[in-house]
């Protein structure tokens, strides 16, 4: 049973009530405007009855311990649990449709993860309400529970999907333990042992530093602290539960209140009140990213109860110093390409950089925050195909403190607007305009942003921070590249155009398409002039050297486009010399 203060379980009813207003009971779901990410479903209406959440929302009705709540929980379980396919001959045994508008068999394709997501939420009614229904209804909630696991088990995602395998593992864990199936038990706790192993000997999640995912798994980890009892399952999850505190603390800019780059996935940018409320009501006392009254628990808030370890809590407290936080998540050991990630965080900024990556929309490869809580500014660098992220774009950076160096290419042989979605056909893309943008989003013109470019050569100066860039080399065929500043909707545009004009064709084999920059970020007194940097080019490689004082950023790239592969091997960057990446 959830236990809540006084406080917090009026904080919850505030949050109940916001749900209630949703409710529709002729459909004895809840009702949403409809969104997606533009996968799994064909829908296009303008409202929808989604099964994920109503199942959340019953587990609150039953929560607040009010009759008539009860009352209407058990009808949306009922509901809910009717629409689960409980055919063991279909592939889709055990799991829903994310909407009642759109049965499995029209989606496009079906989502497995809806076994894991629905599994999770009747697993709290099963666990702590099973006196507050009839018998009947609770036989139902279990039998759905162990389709799901059913589901889960057959499917045996790997450790390498991070938050589902987590999810997973806690519904079957949990669903084990309370119901003493022993084969399901067992099957969840030799899971965990693999997640376990593959997490502590890469160092850090899969999605590495993902503001969304991070504190995704940390949610299903602290449920599985508040709900597992056996031993050594606690002190796997304990371990869990610690490299995600740590990734995020180390990497929390406690002056603007955000988190700091680079991001494997982030869907904005820029964090607030919903982030700053969970470490808050994590920490507990000493900390006030927010006054009290604007805290915002939802209705799981209490349920879950982020548990933030002790020797973390410093970092969201005050300040804690300059620091650089250099990441190998993953490692050559393990049979894959590395992957590194780097941030430097000093009291006025922050600037985090992935070593080899690319431009996917969710990516967050180059990102830097300044200004303050109040008013915080994010630069994000993005690569564009008529004006959305073009995941064939590449990075190599180099990086050390505010010092960046960069190198971009364009792949052969990756996707348009997805990674693996919506593959490039034979390399070729139509397109009316490719640009590199700089995105600052949160600066005010009167914060001394430049009209125009000179010279391929920008700097803008704001308050505590002055940030400067020099592109060193740009091709794009025969394209005459442009530079251009824009300020739209509230944000700043410094693009670098490659292509604009009449929609066209573009292959990109053999293309000859780079771009190296040199970029600088860090305190208005710190005299680093981003015009030392230069490029030495011949015919198939390009030679980006920027020396300050007795430290020398170099990247050596390609002229032309390849595939990810060539890229990522033909792609190397050094700092005095030694490999980036090298693990040390």
């Amino acid at each position: 049973m959830v236990h809540m203060s006084e406080k917090e379980y009026k904080s919850f009813i505030r949050a109940l009530n916001k749900w209630n207003a949703l409710y529709d009971e002729n459909e004895m779901m809840v009702k949403k405007p409809f969104s997606s990410p533009g996968y799994h479903t064909k829908l296009k209406e303008e409202f929808v009855h989604p099964t994920r959440d109503s199942l959340s929302y019953a587990v609150a009705l039953l929560d607040s311990g009010i009759e008539k709540y009860r009352l209407r929980a058990i009808d949306i379980l009922k509901k809910v649990i009717s629409l689960q396919d409980k055919n063991p001959s279909h592939d889709t045994y055990g799991i829903w449709s994310w909407f009642y508008e759109e049965p499995l068999d029209k989606m496009s394709p079906p989502d497995w993860n809806w076994a894991d997501f629905c599994g999770k939420e009747l697993l709290q009614v099963a666990s702590d309400h099973k006196s507050r229904i009839p018998g009947d209804i609770f036989n139902t909630v279990k039998s759905s529970i162990l389709c799901a696991c059913k589901s889960i088990m057959k499917r045996n995602m790997g450790p390498h999907y991070t938050n589902i395998s987590i999810m997973g593992t806690y519904v079957t864990l949990f669903a084990g333990e309370l119901f003493g199936e022993d084969e399901i038990f067992s099957y969840a706790k030799k899971r965990l042992i693999g997640l376990h192993k593959y997490n502590m000997d890469n160092g850090d999640f899969t999605e590495y530093n993902s503001p969304t995912y991070t504190m995704v798994a940390l949610e299903d980890i602290s449920r599985m602290l508040n709900q597992i009892k056996d031993k050594e399952c606690i002190r796997m999850i304990k371990d869990l539960n610690d490299m995600g505190w740590r990734c995020m603390a180390h990497h929390f800019h406690q002056p603007t209140g955000q988190w700091s780059g680079p991001h494997s996935r982030c869907y904005s940018s820029i964090q607030g009140k919903e982030l700053w409320s969970k470490i808050q009501l994590s920490v507990g006392e000493g900390l006030q990213l927010l006054p009290e009254d604007e805290v915002e628990a939802g209705i799981e808030t209490y349920r879950i109860r982020l548990r933030c370890p002790d020797k973390y809590k410093v970092y969201f407290e005050k300040f804690c110093g300059a620091r650089t936080e250099k990441s190998i998540y993953v490692k050559k050991s393990s049979g894959r390409k590395s992957e590194t990630a780097i941030c430097y965080i000093d009291k006025y900024y922050s600037i985090g950089t992935f070593y080899k990556s690319d431009f996917w929309n969710q990516r967050r490869a180059f990102v830097a925050y300044f200004g303050t809580r109040e008013r915080p500014i994010c630069l994000r660098l993005r690569c564009l195909h008529d004006g959305y992220d073009y995941s064939s774009g590449t990075i190599c950076s180099v990086q050390s403190k505010g010092r960046v160096l960069s190198a971009i290419n364009f792949a052969t042989d990756g996707g348009d607007t997805h990674c693996n979605l919506d593959m490039v056909e034979n390399a070729t893309i139509g397109a009316k305009d490719l640009r590199l943008r700089f995105e600052i989003t949160g600066l005010r013109e009167e914060n001394g942003v430049p009209s125009k470019w000179t010279d391929g050569c920008i700097s803008i100066a704001s308050e505590n921070v002055i940030l400067k860039l020099k592109v060193l080399y740009s091709s794009f065929g025969d394209n005459d590249i442009c530079y251009k500043v824009q300020n739209e909707d509230g944000k700043i545009y410094l693009d670098i155009i490659l292509y604009s004009g009449e929609k066209k064709n573009i292959c990109f084999k053999d293309l000859k398409a780079s771009c190296t920059m040199a970029f600088f970020i860090g305190s208005i007194k710190e005299d680093v002039d981003a015009s030392d940097a230069i490029c030495q080019i011949n015919d198939n490689n390009i030679r980006t050297i920027w020396k300050e004082n007795d430290e020398v950023l170099k990247i050596d790239s390609p002229v032309k486009c390849g595939t990810f592969d060539t890229l990522y091997r033909s792609c190397i960057g050094y700092v005095n010399d030694k490999e980036f990446d090298e693990d040390r």
